[in-house]
C-alpha cells in the first residue's frame, strides 16, 4: 500500500493513514485511493442497516424480514417484537423478497439474481432443513411469484419463451421441473397481483406505462383471459385483490380522477365503486383483511405516507393511531385478521418492521435496525419548499439543512435528483447521506420535478416525449431558489442522481454548468438512442412509452439532440460516474461513452465500475467504497 497524504484524528492523536485496498471486483479509473483515515471518520455511517417486512408466518405470530448482517441482504425470521433476527439464507447475492407457503409455513419461496443482472430465479427454502432448491431455469427473468391460497401451487412470470415477454407460468414448488406455461402474453409488463380463493383464477396486471395499465382475469381451467377493466379513457390500475367471496376485486385506479383511488370492481360486470372519493391524494397501496371486513391502505400526501383503515361494509374509516412523519409500505395482514404488518421509515429511523393490532389500536415496532451507534433521534427532518417553474407550474423540494450552530454561514448544497423518472423524493431515512449533513455541513435538496409520481396523473405526463427537457428546466428553478436563499452558498452547488436522475445530472451540467461546481452520475443515461438500443428486451417498449419511440425519425432526432453525449464539450465541471457492469436497465456502455467523451474534450471524469453489480451497488464492500469515494470527490470539488 502507498502512504496517503491524509491525517486523521483519533483520541486526540494525529496519525498517518494508509490507503484502503480496492475491492477486487471494482475498477477505479482516475478515482484517487481512499485513505484509511476517511474510512475511520465515516465508519459509523457505513453501518446503517434496515429491515424490510416481507410477511407473516401463516400460523404463528412471527414475521419475515430482509436485512443485512454481512455483505448482502438475506432472509431473517423474527419470532417476537424486539426478538433476535434469526438468519435463514446465507448466500453471496442479495435476496429480493420472499413469502411463506400459506396454511402451514413449512417452506418459503424467494427471488434472487446474480451480479445485479436482474435475471431473477425462484428458490424454495425448506424451513426444517434450511436447504435451498432452485425452481426455475437459471437463465430467464422470473418475477411476481404468487402462492395459491391452499399452498399447493405457485404462479409466476417468466421470459423463458423469447427473452422479452413476461408469460404466465404455474408450478408445484415441491416438484422442480413441474412448471408449465399457462398463458403466452405480448409485452414485458405483466404481473400477478392475486389468486382467487377457489384456486381457479389468476388476476393479471398488464402495465403499458405509468399512466396506462389493465387488469385481466385468467381462467386456469380453460386458459382463457377476460379484460376486467373498461376501455375508453386511458387509466392506470395498481394492484388487485379478490374479495373473500371472489365476486369483487379491490384495486387502485385514476380512472375518472387525477389521483389513484381505492375502488371495488364487480367481477361479472366490471362496474366500479369508488371507496375513497373524498381523498385528493394517491392511494399508493392497500391490503384487504383475510375475512374481508377491513381494508388497510396508504395515501401519499406530499410525499409522506399516511396509514388508513376502512370498514368494507360501511365504507367508514376506522380510527387508528397516527404514525410519525415518514413512509409505511408493504402492508400484509396476518391470517388472524388482527395484526397488520408493514415497513416504516422516517428521516430519523431506518426502515424497520412494525405491526398494528387493529382491535387494541396498539402499534408495535418489531425490529430496531442498527445505526452504527449514532443517535438518530436528532437527525435533520426536512422542510418542503414550493416553487413556480418557468411556465408557472408548481414544483416542490424537500430541504435538509445542517445544524447552524455547528455549521454557521451559507452552506454548500447538493441537489439529489430521483430516478424513474416516475419516482418521487420522500421523507425517508437518508442513511449514509446524513454524513454530508452532519459531518460536512452540506445542505441537501431533493426536488420533485414534473414527471414525479404522487401529484396526479397530469403532472406525471408533463415530461413525456418531446417535453423531456421541461423537467430539466425545473432543476433550473431549484437553482434559482438556492441563489435566493441567504442560508445557502450559491457558489458551491453540486448535483447527484441515479438512473434517470443520472441523466438529469448530466443534462444539468449541460444547461446550468456555470452555476454548478461538480456532479455525481450513478448508472445514468447519457444517450437516449443507445440506451433504448441496448437496454434489455423485456423493458424496451415500456421505456419507449415514457421517453419516446426512437423508430420515428422526428423523435430520434429529438432524443439525439437532447442527449448529454451530444454536448460533452459543454460539460466543464468535474464529474464522478458510477456504474455496474451487469446493469440490465442502463447498460455499462452509457457510462463508458460519457466518460470517454468528457475526457476527449479535456474534462475531468472519475469512473468507478463494479464487475459484480447491476443498477446500483448492492454489496457492502462495493457500496462502502462508492460512498467513501463520493465523500472524497465532494471534499475536493464542492467544499473547497
Amino acid at each position: 500500500m502507498t502512504q496517503a497524504l491524509v491525517w486523521g484524528l483519533a483520541a486526540g492523536v494525529l496519525f498517518a493513514a494508509e490507503d484502503l485496498p480496492l475491492p477486487e471486483n471494482l475498477v477505479a479509473d482516475q478515482v484517487p485511493p481512499i485513505a484509511a483515515a476517511l474510512r475511520a471518520d465515516a465508519g459509523r455511517y457505513l453501518e446503517f442497516r434496515a429491515a424490510a417486512f416481507n410477511g407473516w408466518h401463516p400460523v404463528r405470530r412471527e414475521l419475515l424480514v430482509v436485512t443485512r448482517f454481512a455483505e448482502t441482504p438475506q432472509l431473517h425470521q423474527v419470532r417476537q417484537p424486539g426478538g433476535a433476527r434469526r438468519q435463514l439464507t446465507f448466500t453471496d447475492e442479495p435476496v429480493a423478497g420472499a413469502a411463506y407457503r400459506p396454511k402451514v409455513g413449512d417452506a418459503l419461496v424467494f427471488l434472487q439474481d446474480t451480479g445485479g443482472g436482474e435475471f431473477f430465479q425462484l428458490h424454495r427454502h425448506d424451513v426444517g432443513t434450511g436447504r435451498n432448491t432452485l425452481l426455475t431455469d437459471g437463465r430467464s427473468r422470473h418475477g411476481s411469484p404468487r402462492w395459491s391460497r391452499d399452498g399447493r401451487s405457485l404462479a409466476f412470470t417468466s421470459t423463458r419463451r423469447n427473452g422479452k415477454d413476461t408469460d404466465i407460468w404455474v408450478m408445484n414448488p415441491d416438484q422442480p421441473g413441474s412448471e408449465r406455461q399457462v398463458l403466452a402474453v405480448n409485452g414485458g409488463g405483466f404481473s400477478i397481483p392475486d389468486w382467487s380463493h377457489d384456486g381457479t383464477t389468476l388476476l393479471l396486471q398488464e402495465s403499458i406505462s405509468i399512466n396506462e395499465s389493465r387488469l385481466h382475469l385468467l381462467d386456469l381451467k380453460t386458459g382463457q383471459t377476460r379484460l376486467l377493466t373498461p376501455g375508453g379513457e386511458k387509466a392506470a390500475y395498481s394492484g388487485g385483490q379478490f374479495s373473500r367471496d371472489d365476486r369483487t376485486i379491490y384495486t387502485a385506479t385514476d380512472r375518472g380522477s387525477e389521483y389513484q383511488r381505492l375502488v371495488r370492481l364487480d367481477r361479472r360486470t366490471g362496474a366500479e365503486t369508488v371507496l375513497t372519493a373524498g381523498l385528493r391524494w394517491d392511494v399508493s397501496e392497500f391490503e384487504v383483511s383475510p375475512d374481508g371486513r377491513l381494508v388497510a391502505f396508504v395515501t401519499n400526501e406530499d410525499g409522506a405516507g399516511v396509514l388508513h383503515l376502512m370498514d368494507t361494509r360501511s365504507g367508514r374509516p376506522v380510527k387508528i393511531p397516527a404514525l410519525p412523519l415518514g413512509v409505511p409500505s408493504g402492508l400484509r395482514w396476518h391470517e388472524n385478521g388482527r395484526d397488520l404488518g408493514f415497513s416504516f421509515t422516517s428521516a430519523r429511523s431506518p426502515a424497520d418492521a412494525w405491526s398494528l393490532d387493529v382491535k387494541s389500536g396498539h402499534l408495535t415496532r418489531w425490529t430496531e435496525s442498527e445505526t452504527g451507534g449514532l443517535d438518530t433521534s436528532g437527525f435533520v427532518e426536512p422542510e418542503i419548499v414550493r416553487l413556480k417553474s418557468f411556465d408557472g407550474l408548481g414544483v416542490s423540494a424537500f430541504v435538509y439543512r445542517p445544524d447552524p450552530a455547528r455549521f454557521p454561514g451559507p452552506r454548500p448544497v447538493l441537489v439529489v435528483i430521483h430516478g424513474g423518472p416516475e419516482s418521487q423524493s420522500r421523507p425517508v431515512f437518508l442513511a449514509r447521506n446524513n454524513y454530508y449533513l452532519n459531518e460536512l455541513g452540506v445542505a441537501l435538496v431533493y426536488p420533485n420535478v414534473r414527471g414525479s409520481s404522487g401529484y396526479g396523473k397530469t403532472f406525471l405526463t408533463l415530461d413525456n416525449g418531446f417535453k423531456r427537457e421541461d423537467s430539466v428546466r425545473d432543476i433550473g428553478t431549484v437553482l434559482d431558489w438556492i441563489q435566493g436563499d441567504a442560508r445557502l452558498d450559491r457558489a458551491r452547488v453540486g448535483v447527484m442522481g441515479g438512473s434517470y436522475g443520472g441523466y438529469m445530472v448530466l443534462a444539468s451540467l449541460v444547461h446550468f454548468g456555470e452555476r454548478l461546481r461538480c456532479a455525481v452520475d450513478i448508472v445514468g443515461i447519457s444517450n437516449f438512442l443507445t440506451f433504448l438500443k441496448n437496454t434489455q428486451d423485456y423493458r424496451r417498449d415500456l421505456r419507449r412509452v415514457e421517453y419516446g419511440d426512437e423508430r420515428e425519425p422526428q423523435m430520434a432526432e429529438f432524443l439525439a439532440r437532447i442527449s448529454p453525449m451530444a454536448h460533452a464539450a459543454r460539460i466543464r465541471r468535474p464529474l464522478f460516474v458510477v456504474q455496474g457492469r451487469n446493469d440490465p436497465r442502463v447498460p455499462v456502455t452509457e457510462a463508458e461513452q460519457m466518460v470517454k467523451a468528457i475526457r476527449d474534450q479535456g474534462g475531468l471524469a472519475w469512473y468507478l465500475m463494479a464487475r459484480d453489480e447491476g443498477h446500483g451497488f448492492a454489496k457492502k464492500k462495493n457500496a462502502d467504497h462508492q460512498f467513501l469515494s463520493t465523500i472524497r470527490f465532494l471534499q475536493e470539488h464542492l467544499l473547497k
